[in-house]
């Protein structure tokens, strides 16, 4: 009896199932795939009033999930949420009078440093070995002050003041908005993802439950562990510009604990502007002290507190924090800059339980390499 013969292909078929026409599909998928994710971006960058919020409250709700469900024991979930929240806005707006307080106080001082320190700089220069006209800098900063104090210069700052109304209305839009689905997700956030997953079944349904409780842990750690970083931080370095005597200290400290929230980024800003504030009041060598401190500061952190803290499971690499960095600073500013890194741990924590609870995708798996047997 003969073998059966192979269905015959048509000359279209057979041009997509050589080697360059499976290239040419998944081409084409990649194409789809790239147009579907910069379509979605897209459209978040246009409601970013809606989008920041909404991820904001999540982090803040993640971040807050131990103390809600101990709270949660102990009287109602309404209440508690309301607790949770009032105890928020009371530091914050603690924490604010106190930076515009420590501002307006020591103002005037820094402004008078800031002027011994130019004439110190001046009068450097003018022992260089290489000749500068000390004239002419003198001239180039009566000709600073000046344009800082001309009528030009108001009328630019009366006209970004039309634009910073928009965007200050914008932000108290998107701020009250993120209160409002906070206080929801803080009351409501299990009963929420569950009529979220309701259209899943069987093994999508397990794996959108693990992909919840694992985002939820790992945002938490994340936000949990970056913030008492950030405060061992801005307490080490605060101290160490309280002993020096530096200007707007408290500020300072307070602007490090925020920069400590952005990776690899964040730590040298807080110290370049320390440093310039250091160096404006008591000259070089206060800078350098201030340089040194906040060196010592960020290793400790670095090679002791974040391993302990932030757990080798949120622990990315550094190409990787980069790229999230640069990817969010490029799409959202300052905002997705700090939301870039824990976003990427989130993802990478999904991707660790996306075929089970220890069982990563199978293209993330660790590949066992083969022994080789000796004759």
């Amino acid at each position: 009896m003969p073998a059966p013969q192979p269905p015959k292909q048509s000359p279209g078929g057979a041009a997509w199932s050589d080697g360059l026409g499976l290239l040419a599909i998944r081409a084409v998928q990649i194409i789809a795939v790239v147009v579907l994710v910069a379509g979605a971006i897209w459209g978040m960058r246009y409601l970013t009033v809606v989008v920041i919020p909404v991820i904001l409250a999540i982090v803040f709700a993640a971040a807050f999930e131990p103390l809600m469900r101990m709270m949660r024991r102990a009287m109602p979930a309404a209440l508690a949420t309301v607790i949770a929240l009032l105890g928020v806005v009371v530091v914050i707006g603690g924490i604010g009078w106190l930076v515009v307080r420590a501002v307006i106080d020591e103002a005037p001082e820094l402004y008078r440093s800031a002027q011994e320190g130019v004439a110190q700089i001046i009068a450097w220069v003018e022992h260089l070995p290489f000749g500068i006209d000390p004239a002419q800098l003198e001239e180039w900063w009566q000709t600073a002050q000046d344009l800082l104090f001309s009528s030009s210069v108001g009328s630019a700052v009366g006209s970004g003041a039309l634009a910073g109304v928009g965007a200050l209305a914008s932000f108290v839009t998107g701020f009250v908005l993120m209160v409002v689905i906070l206080f929801f997700f803080l009351k409501d956030g299990p009963e929420i993802w569950a009529f979220l997953t309701r259209p899943f079944e069987g093994e999508w349904y397990d794996r959108m439950q693990r992909v919840g409780t694992k985002t939820v842990d790992t945002l938490g750690a994340y936000v949990r562990g970056t913030a008492a970083v950030a405060a061992v931080d801005a307490i080490g370095i605060g101290i160490g510009l309280w002993i020096l005597q530096v200007p707007l200290w408290f500020p300072l400290m307070l602007v490090v604990f925020l920069l400590a929230f952005i990776p690899i980024v964040g730590a040298t800003l807080a110290g370049v502007l320390g440093a310039l504030v250091a160096l404006v009041d008591g000259g070089i060598v206060k800078a350098l002290i201030v340089v040194a401190i906040v060196i010592v500061v960020n290793q400790l952190e670095g090679n002791f507190l974040q391993p302990v803290l932030m757990g080798r499971a949120l622990k990315l690499h550094a190409l990787a924090i980069l790229i999230a960095l640069t990817i969010g600073t490029v799409l959202s500013g300052i905002v997705g800059a700090v939301l870039a890194v824990p976003i990427a741990a989130v993802i990478w924590g999904v991707i660790q339980v996306w075929d089970g609870p220890d069982l990563p995708a199978k293209w993330a798996r660790k590949k066992k390499r083969p022994q080789h047997v000796e004759a």
